[in-house]
């Protein structure tokens, strides 16, 4: 979201941060839900509560977040996340509304929070770089979340930092170690999946765990565009059905009770657009 040392107003990070802030303040959005990357490059408590805070912290009442790899969270070098979001780092006693609700949440730790008739799993993709058995331990969990989620009639969403269903960049390829979680997700029919990390938007159609466009599949959004450089696309899959490498912005989305949901990238610097309805299942 935050580039290194960034407080600018008027830099791409300072108006995403500004817009999102406003609809925070003005309560016109329920939940915004922070995908990882938080501050470049890596960042300390002190790197938190001076840059990110700056420009981001108003949307601290309504943040529910996942820790990305490397920048958010590499154990021996940046662990201050979770102690940022929870209000622990001297200059900054805000805590993010997961945080309000639920205290202290551990970098990796997963956790789901159910907004209307819909439930969300929140995933965090460095345990895949960082300890595999508790990656594999938390695709055990999500089965079960997801299963007793569905069998309460709730729609299903998950979020997690590094895209499975994504173009590449010169920086990235898919996550494909995260090749569990998507079965998972796909056994419990997922409706909808947010991702960050490839610096550019991009939206899936509905897809299977074997990248096949089906009318019971999971949209996947990869939206980072929150303020770091953006990046041009190395690949093309099929799946993908928009994608913008020029504009920084956010997702917005609406989501009923039946399932169905409307979604508006909006930009904040840059010329492009994505907007749309997936109906009812």
């Amino acid at each position: 979201m935050n580039g290194p040392k960034t407080t600018k107003t008027d830099s791409p990070s300072g108006m995403n941060g500004a817009a999102i802030t406003r609809l925070v303040q003005n309560n016109e959005i329920d939940a915004f839900l922070g995908l990882g990357d938080f501050q470049y490059d890596i960042a300390r408590c002190e790197d938190y509560v001076d840059y990110w805070a700056r420009l981001w912290g108003g949307t601290m009442p309504k943040l529910y977040w996942v820790s990305g790899p490397s920048h958010d969270w590499r154990p021996g070098r940046n662990e201050d996340l979770d102690n940022f979001m929870n209000g622990e780092c001297p200059g900054s006693d805000a805590k993010a509304a997961i945080n309000q609700e639920r205290g202290f949440i551990e970098n990796g730790q997963p956790y789901s929070k159910d907004f209307g008739n819909w439930h969300f799993a929140f995933l965090s993709s460095a345990q895949w770089r960082y300890d595999t058995t508790k990656a594999m331990e938390t695709t055990t969990w999500l089965d079960e979340d997801l299963a007793a989620a569905k069998a309460a009639g709730k729609h299903l969403a998950v979020v997690y930092h590094e895209p499975y269903f994504t173009s590449n960049t010169e920086e990235h390829e898919r996550a494909k170690n995260h090749k569990p979680w998507i079965d998972v997700m796909w056994k419990h029919r997922v409706r909808l999946t947010l991702s960050g990390s490839q610096h550019n938007y991009e939206r899936s159609c509905p897809v299977n765990n074997e990248d096949e466009c089906v009318e019971d599949g999971m949209t996947a959004f990869q939206v980072s565009t929150g303020g770091i450089g953006l990046r041009t696309f190395a690949s093309d899959p099929s799946y993908i059905e928009e994608r913008l490498s020029d504009t920084h912005g956010f997702l917005r989305m609406t989501l009923r009770e039946d399932g169905s949901f409307d979604w508006n990238f909006v930009p904040t610097t840059g010329q492009g657009t994505d907007s749309g309805t997936r109906s009812a299942p």
